[in-house]
């Protein structure tokens, strides 16, 4: 028995997504200086920078344990971290920036990556803080600095957080940044000779404002004592934020 043919189907009546009527949607960053309270965070210069940076980390017991997951280091030598840090200068994407705290040397490192200003999508990467800049105000402030950057002055739709599944310290950091867990990518990379599942995280245009104003919020001097402790937790106020939160 031959089944009737079926009308082939109408494009008109298949679901799409939303007109997208500003184009293109995003735009390239151009290595401006971002200034906070706390911290600036500035286009990445080796000549500058480049001594700071390698004393920042090299004086403390976690010269090697902080490259476990990162595609390169750790460095004996100044002089390979500066050749490495030669290599990136020019590099548009990634765009490496140096974060350093208000009166002191450049002490991290954090940049722009996967850049796609047609789709209005950017990630941020290459993240890491020496010892004296983790968990701390400004280590807080410079990654808001550079999310504010990306949606206010950029104009994205999507901002991005990729790591290794198993860092289990950057995922905590993308999830009190107010980053959405969107999944794991199974055998994803190969870094230094392992297997590396990629832990996807992201915060659209329309879920941002609700979580600039926990940040906002939390970074405030109001929320911090004359010992420079927090008055109120990022996680509870992250946690407010998504309360509401829509994707879109």
């Amino acid at each position: 028995m031959t089944r009737p043919r079926q009308p082939a189907a109408d494009a008109a009546t298949l679901p799409t997504g939303p007109a997208v009527t500003r184009l293109p949607p995003g735009r390239r960053p151009d290595g401006r200086t971002l200034f906070g309270q706390t911290v600036t965070v500035e286009r990445l210069d080796p000549a500058r920078h480049g001594h700071e940076l390698y004393a920042s980390f090299r004086r403390s017991g976690e010269a090697e344990r902080m490259w476990t997951y990162m595609g390169y280091g750790p460095f004996a030598t100044f002089g390979r971290f500066r050749g490495w840090l030669d290599g990136l200068a020019g590099c548009q994407d990634p765009l490496f920036h140096a974060i350093r705290p208000l009166g002191g040397p450049a002490s991290g490192m954090a940049a722009y990556m996967r850049i796609t200003p047609e789709h209005g999508t950017i990630e941020i990467g290459h993240i890491w803080f020496a010892p004296r800049l983790r968990r701390s105000r400004a280590a807080t402030e410079a990654l808001w600095l550079m999310m504010r950057h990306a949606f206010a002055d950029l104009g994205n739709r999507r901002l991005e957080w990729k790591c290794d599944a198993l860092n289990a310290a950057s995922r905590a950091a993308a999830e009190r940044l107010g980053f959405a867990f969107e999944g794991v990518f199974a055998r994803h990379m190969i870094v230094k000779g392992r297997n590396r599942d990629t832990a996807w995280y992201a915060i659209t245009d329309a879920e941002w404002p609700a979580i600039d104003r926990a940040l906002r919020t939390w970074l405030d001097d109001a929320n911090f004592d004359a010992r420079g402790r927090q008055r109120q937790a990022l996680s509870a106020l992250m946690a407010q934020a998504r309360a509401g939160r829509t994707r879109g």
